[in-house]
């Protein structure tokens, strides 16, 4: 049985077909998770369904934006949807907290560590963080793509051993869910494995992410060190048997890769919170990706897009315009112009302060 596990309920598993809460599959999850707890195992709970539970209760929202609208239901939707977590679980014994976040909570590794240190106080007092985006703040620039980014950045912050993403589908298919000729994807081997070839895009009723969004995010987490498994929360008893890795659950698991230090952790899910970006020659993304352990040299900087400080992440983009890796910069951009000639120059980006992805 995993030790830890960050587990992401999506919208569609705790939302009936009238849009309204299914109180009485909110109420199996909280067992099972009760279950868990009781037997010693950690868990982060990632929840969705704010915004569907404030839909139950205002179901005739005036016509606002669409920013204004979700921050209108998530306010009302949230204290419901806690509400609800809050009587469940105290009838197990088990005391709850309520984390909200936003993207910027995540943006520096100041932040970053201050958030690792609230949810590690609470689960070092067994208490069960549950986590949700803070949407009434939260604006499309802001925004995660959805909660299961949230979530596998929580996974690998925490370093959790296991990452649950519950939806309504049993995992990724060959193809669309429906076809009869698709078939479940059991097990994926690699970071690399092209999931776009063969998995939908379509998003959930009431969710922001399709299967796409959590197969990427599943691969990057599992590139992290963490076993993730995608299965259909709508089953009974499906975190228990995953948590117990009973394999005769129908779902898609991610074969864990070598763990990765934790600064690396963070700077993986960063790419989005600097605008600063560094292009590099070929040569330099092959040096880059061969076995040895090489740092970002200005030999290979062909240029440098924006301001930036030491310590800033940069976006590194490679000669095909590809974003391939996050590095945090040795120094700031003045300095770096005036030795852009001086190929002996310290690297711009260490190897240890630096995240290729896969």
């Amino acid at each position: 049985m995993y030790k830890s596990i960050t587990i992401k309920i999506g919208s569609n598993v705790l939302t009936r077909p009238d849009g309204k809460l299914d109180q009485l599959r909110i109420g199996h999850i909280t067992d099972q998770i009760a279950y868990l707890h009781k037997k010693g195992v950690k868990v982060i709970l990632v929840s969705s369904g704010a915004v569907a539970s404030g839909r139950s209760m205002v179901p005739c929202p005036p016509r606002k934006d669409p920013v204004s609208e979700r921050q209108l239901l998530s306010s009302v939707g949230q204290v419901k949807l806690l509400s609800i977590y809050s009587t469940l679980f105290e009838a197990h014994d088990i005391t709850i907290a309520q984390v909200l976040v936003t993207k910027e909570d995540f943006r520096t590794r100041e932040h970053y560590l201050n958030m690792k240190n609230c949810l590690s106080v609470l689960l070092d007092n067994n208490i069960v963080p549950i986590i949700n985006e803070n949407d009434a703040v939260s604006v499309t620039a802001l925004m995660f793509t959805d909660n299961d980014e949230l979530a596998g950045l929580v996974s690998t912050m925490m370093n959790t051993q296991a990452f649950f993403i519950l939806s309504n589908v049993d995992g990724v298919f060959s193809g669309d869910p429906k076809d009869k000729d698709s078939f479940l994807i059991e097990k994926i081997e690699s970071a690399a494995t092209d999931l776009s070839a063969y998995v939908t895009t379509q998003k959930s009723n009431f969710g922001r992410g399709g299967m796409l969004t959590k197969g990427r995010v599943a691969q990057n987490t599992a590139a992290a060190g963490i076993a993730v498994h995608i299965a259909n929360g709508t089953r009974d008893h499906v975190i228990a048997d995953l948590a117990e890795n009973n394999e005769n659950v129908p779902h898609t698991r991610f074969i864990p890769g070598t763990p990765r230090p934790a600064v690396k952790k963070w700077m993986a899910y960063s790419a989005g919170f600097t605008n600063a970006e560094v292009h590099i020659n070929e040569g330099a993304r092959n040096a880059l990706y061969s076995p040895r352990a090489t740092s970002l040299l200005l030999a290979g900087v062909e240029k440098m897009l924006g301001d930036f400080k030491k310590g800033d992440l940069l976006r590194i983009i490679d000669h095909n315009k590809k974003l391939i890796g996050i590095g945090k910069a040795q120094y700031d951009r003045k300095k770096a112009d005036e030795h852009i000639d001086d190929h002996k120059y310290k690297p711009l980006v260490h190897y240890d302060y630096l995240f290729l992805f896969p």
